[in-house]
């Protein structure tokens, strides 16, 4: 199992080319073609509209949604490797290459609703993302097949950031990846516009997020606090989104505290 290791703004960038656990021939296939479409990409920029400039939270946009994905990816390679079952395309009676695919469209267009509003934004994006669904899908999949995968990536975007619990694990890697954004580069926009909300101030206090195999279980999540306000992103957002994901048995998350003059919080284990 190989992964590239180069970082942008704080995230893993995913290798279709690398050996993986898992089937990635249609990965391979799908993929290309969803990072060139153009009224996909059009989206992540109008989302950041919204979220960012009118609304003041941290970044929504294109940045964000290859930060997810990648990690979402990232995620999926490990608890494959950890032997973990994935019941979303089994489910449907798909292909377990669609696997991936399923979290790679879920993590594309998980947040496209905040064209509409912040607020919502997942049921926003429900009736949006069926749209691109219906045009994206037939190049790679039949009438049936077509509906199945829609189904499943839809799921994923709702229950992504909703009281809704993920029914599958391609739902809750994407529950799970969303919060792993947190780097401090994420809430730059916000602060430099002045914004000292705790989601911009936990974000700055996080340096780095690594995503490795553990001993202990599949996913060792290891966080780099600059201060005691990295906490928050911790505990509140990324626990918060663990919580009731189905990944609760198979991600180990580690915080520390890199700064020795502020050991007010030294170490998190969830």
């Amino acid at each position: 199992m190989s992964k590239s290791e180069d970082t942008i703004n704080g995230g893993r960038v995913y290798d279709p080319d690398a050996d993986h656990n898992f089937p990635d021939q249609k990965l391979n296939e799908v993929l290309p073609e969803l990072l060139e479409d153009e009224e996909i990409n059009v989206l992540l920029e109008a989302q950041n509209v919204n979220a960012v400039a009118r609304k003041g939270y941290n970044d929504h946009g294109p940045k964000h949604i290859e930060i997810v994905r990648n990690r979402a990816l990232r995620l999926y390679d490990l608890l494959k490797g950890g032997e973990c079952v994935f019941n979303g395309a089994r489910d449907q009676g798909l292909d377990e290459a669609d696997e991936a695919v399923i979290i790679a469209l879920a993590a594309q267009l998980h947040d496209i609703g905040h064209i509409v509003h912040r607020d919502n934004h997942a049921y926003y994006s429900i009736p949006l993302a069926a749209d691109v669904l219906d045009r994206f899908l037939p190049q790679f999949y039949d009438v049936a097949d077509t509906v199945r995968m829609k189904a499943e990536v839809l799921h994923a975007i709702l229950t992504h950031h909703r009281e809704e619990d993920p029914l599958t694990l391609e739902a809750g890697i994407i529950r799970v990846a969303d919060a792993l954004d947190m780097e401090r580069g994420r809430s730059r926009i916000p602060y430099e516009k002045g914004g000292r909300g705790i989601n911009t101030l936990s974000s700055r206090a996080i340096s780095n997020v690594s995503l490795e195999p553990g001993e202990q279980s599949p996913v060792l999540v290891e966080i780099e606090m600059v201060n005691a306000a990295g906490v928050y992103q911790v505990d509140n957002l990324l626990k918060a989104k663990l919580d009731g994901s189905g990944l609760e048995n198979y991600v180990r998350i580690v915080a520390v505290n890199t700064r020795s003059e502020d050991q007010l919080v030294e170490r998190i284990e969830l």
